[in-house]
């Protein structure tokens, strides 16, 4: 079971190398297999009874968030457990104050969605010592398994669909590959960024002009950074700009729009939040997101973490199955409302 799940990550680097070396621009495109997934299932009703979970939320702040947290609260609801939630607020004290708490509540398993993957050890050590699934930034050394994004593969159908966008309308042809990063979430920045560069590569070729620019996972900050970076590129038309996620897009949309060169940016981001539905519905300069329908984690986490606190075996990565969406396809998956 292990094996097959290692494979589609393994197979996917190789791939992505073979297509780059293939040649600069119109390489053979390969496509990845799609990796393993589970499902998005209700918990059962009462199988929580008696339990007490645990959840630290990132940021209640944070729109992607809290999609998340009502998401799981609605879940524990359903099965009937009790729910101590803790806000970490975007900061590694709290989420440590939330892990004590969870020990001192005598909580018997939890979930853990904290930013600071460097903070996760002194986290494990403060906390209980029970069943631990992390949400999409892993929990070493205390998690049982790992439950979200397959980062990798959800910035490479992304980074592929702006690479087919680029050489079907210019041949390939651009002026800047901009990279609006967060080094603080570890593994999961390099997986979702380096996902889009190898997604690119693949129908496009070795990436040029590459400006990367860390910080940039929120809006307010991301507006900001990306107002410095505009200035230093005068006169270009063909500025294509990823993200980690979505508030980085619209922190850069924003930038743009204040600098009148909007039409200046193709751009695309991760998560497909609420926030951002009527850009992509509307914006033709939004070519792609991948969806992670963070609104629907609670059907993965809370009835995976019942059972590991119920001692069954569950596996190690919970993966939620992203789709693609562009503005042709967004009313199949989400509702955009006053847009």
């Amino acid at each position: 079971m292990k094996r097959l799940r290692v494979r589609p990550t393994l197979t996917l680097a190789l791939i992505v190398a073979a297509a780059a070396a293939a040649s600069a621009f119109g390489a053979a495109e390969v496509t990845p297999p799609k990796p393993k997934s589970v499902a998005f299932v209700n918990a059962a009703p009462g199988s929580g009874k008696g339990l007490k979970l645990g959840y630290i939320s990132l940021g209640e702040s944070v729109p992607f968030v809290r999609l998340v947290s009502n998401g799981i609260k609605a879940q524990a609801k359903r099965a009937g457990a009790r729910l101590v939630f803790c806000d970490s607020a975007l900061d590694a004290a709290k989420a440590l104050d939330c892990a004590k708490t969870f020990k001192t509540q005598g909580v018997q398993g939890y979930l853990n969605f904290d930013v600071f993957q460097n903070a996760s050890a002194s986290i494990c050590k403060a906390g209980p010592q029970v069943p631990v699934i992390a949400i999409d930034i892993h929990q070493k050394p205390c998690e049982k398994a790992f439950m979200g994004a397959n980062n990798l593969y959800a910035g490479y159908i992304a980074g592929r669909a702006v690479g087919r966008y680029f050489k079907s309308h210019f041949n390939c042809k651009y002026d800047t590959f901009v990279s609006l990063e967060s080094s603080a979430a570890g593994v999961v920045n390099s997986q979702r960024m380096g996902g889009y560069r190898q997604g690119f590569t693949s129908v496009c070729g070795t990436i040029h002009n590459l400006k990367k620019i860390d910080g940039a996972d929120r809006i307010d900050p991301a507006r900001t950074k990306f107002a410095d970076a505009l200035t230093a590129l005068p006169g270009q038309s063909h500025i294509i700009v990823v993200s980690i996620n979505d508030d980085g897009i619209e922190g850069a949309l924003a930038a743009a729009k204040t600098a009148g060169r909007v039409n200046d940016l193709y751009v695309s981001g991760q998560g497909a939040d609420p926030s951002a539905w009527c850009l992509i519905k509307n914006n033709k300069q939004w070519i792609a997101d991948s969806a992670y329908f963070p609104e629907k984690y609670g059907m993965i986490g809370i009835p995976y973490l019942i059972k590991l606190v119920k001692h069954q075996v569950v596996p190690r990565e919970l993966y939620v199955p992203h789709v693609l969406i562009t503005g042709a396809n967004i009313t199949k998956y989400y509702q955009p409302k006053n847009c």
